[in-house]
């Protein structure tokens, strides 16, 4: 827990000082103290010679697509990152709990997984598969190894949105139907096609997305039948009778909705529409892409929480620490009819991404890090769980491991989003030196998924900052 200096008065008159956490200091005056620093970190950031914000933003304007988008009025001149901190322009540290959009999973510029990229490129940085090398088929052999079942086949790729891409091929193919069927409230990815799969309004553009279905989303706080996994199945059913020809190419989901609020699904969900999607002529497709690796800490894959193992998996994020990559795994059956035509990706399984991704896998191993998660993610939703009975305005606490979310409304009893409320201590996080995400339809959910370094001082204080910040609201 964050501890505070307190001057209390000693005997004869002696100054004494006194380490107090927020909730002691919350007793000692009746108010909430402000964190005063982040947790101790043996690192000083380089000084920083580059353009400041100012005119990072303007070319950024000037020569980048206007549909980008930054965090905080003011933006941030992020210009270095060591483990779970980020260093602006000005050499001030911030607490990342992002991870770049869920992306660095073993810690920013983890030396392990440095000294794989740089020795690769040294040796070499480019070449295809129509050549040999080891680095693929080592990187391959490690990832099928995680994996349950029959997965064995792995494709690379250079993101989440072409890894659903290749997924939703594949189940076209080896089905031999066209109907794909997601979730509302989920995000599968940008491109053409995926941007179909997705299913919040402010990621679509109006163009045509074919054959794809949205059924009920599982959400157990804001869901029609809350936790009831059997009555969303029933949906799942019903609209495969009445949406479809009865037959269906197959069904994607993340566990845990990423984008969408940090939704984890009805418990035993996934197992009853498997059931359906495969008797319909369907594959299952998981959505791996910000769940997978040991976030969830329970387990190393999200659909694992659900008991059931999937025909096809999707990841990416994690997966790299930060570099451009993702995979496809899945059985040597449904991989076969890929076979009957030429499936290729200039830089899926490039060496440098290879050797970095494998030691990724190395590193989380080594490390921990799905116990990690666990133990920390455990402490610090338990400390939210407080705040939330605490403060109206937390409506849910959710997620597990460290993939979580807070939902922040107005009306508890209507769920109305306090979407303006959640922009003003977005601010002040910021201001505090804690660097959170959001999500949602309405935005309304802060999203912290930070790198699988973060300790426990840095929940406390997060926390802490989260507390202190509400009570100013």
């Amino acid at each position: 827990m964050a501890l505070q200096r307190k001057l209390l008065n000693g005997s004869a008159g002696i100054p004494k000082f006194r380490w107090l956490s927020n909730e002691g200091l919350r007793h000692f005056s009746g108010q909430v103290a402000a964190p005063t620093e982040l947790p101790p970190f043996d690192y000083q950031p380089k000084p920083y010679k580059g353009p400041l914000a100012d005119e990072v933003l303007e070319k950024r304007k000037k020569f980048l697509g206007p549909s980008l988008f930054h965090y905080y009025q003011k933006p941030l001149n992020i210009v270095e990152g060591k483990m779970q901190y980020l260093y602006d322009e000005n050499g001030k540290r911030y607490l990342d709990a992002f991870a770049g959009i869920v992306t660095v999973s073993c810690g920013h510029c983890h030396p392990e997984v440095l000294d794989a990229i740089m020795e690769q490129s040294k040796l070499l940085q480019h070449a295809t598969t129509i050549y040999l090398h080891h680095a693929i088929g080592d990187f391959a052999e490690a990832l099928a190894s995680k994996m349950p079942g029959n997965l064995k086949v792995v494709y690379f790729v250079n993101s989440g949105t072409e890894a659903n891409e290749l997924a939703m091929l594949m189940a076209r193919l080896y089905s031999g139907h066209l109907n794909m069927i997601a979730l509302r409230n989920a995000y599968h990815g940008g491109s053409s096609n995926t941007i179909g799969l997705t299913a919040l309004n402010t990621w679509k553009y109006p163009i045509p997305q074919g054959e794809i279905h949205h059924v009920l989303n599982p959400n157990p706080y804001r869901g029609a039948f809350g936790s009831d996994a059997k009555r969303y199945a029933e949906d799942v059913q019903d609209h495969i009778d009445h949406g479809t020809s009865g037959k269906v190419a197959g069904f994607i989901a993340e566990t845990i909705q990423g984008v969408g609020g940090t939704v984890e699904l009805a418990p035993g969900y996934l197992k009853l529409v498997y059931d359906i999607v495969r008797k319909a002529g369907g594959v299952c497709i998981a959505d791996e892409v910000q769940t997978g690796f040991g976030r969830t800490g329970s387990h190393y894959w999200g659909f694992e929480t659900q008991g059931v193992t999937p025909d096809i998996v999707t990841m990416a994020k994690g997966i790299g620490n930060g570099l451009p990559l993702g995979a496809v795994v899945t059985t040597p059956e449904i991989a076969s009819v890929m076979a009957q035509k030429i499936q290729f990706n200039t830089f899926g399984g490039n060496p440098v991404c290879s050797a970095g991704g494998h030691a990724v896998l190395k590193v989380i191993e080594k490390e921990q890090r799905q116990k990690h998660c666990a133990e920390v993610g455990s402490h610090l939703i338990g400390r939210l769980k407080d705040l939330e009975k605490r403060y109206d305005i937390i409506g849910d606490v959710r997620g597990r491991g460290l993939m979580l979310g807070i939902e922040l409304v107005t009306d508890r009893k209507e769920k109305t989003p306090a979407k303006a409320e959640t922009g003003v201590l977005f601010e002040k996080l910021k201001d505090l030196g804690v660097l959170v995400g959001k999500g949602g339809l309405h935005g309304n959910v802060f999203r912290i998924k930070p790198p699988m370094c973060f300790s426990k001082d840095d929940a406390d204080f997060l926390v802490d900052a989260l507390d202190y910040s509400l009570s100013k609201l």
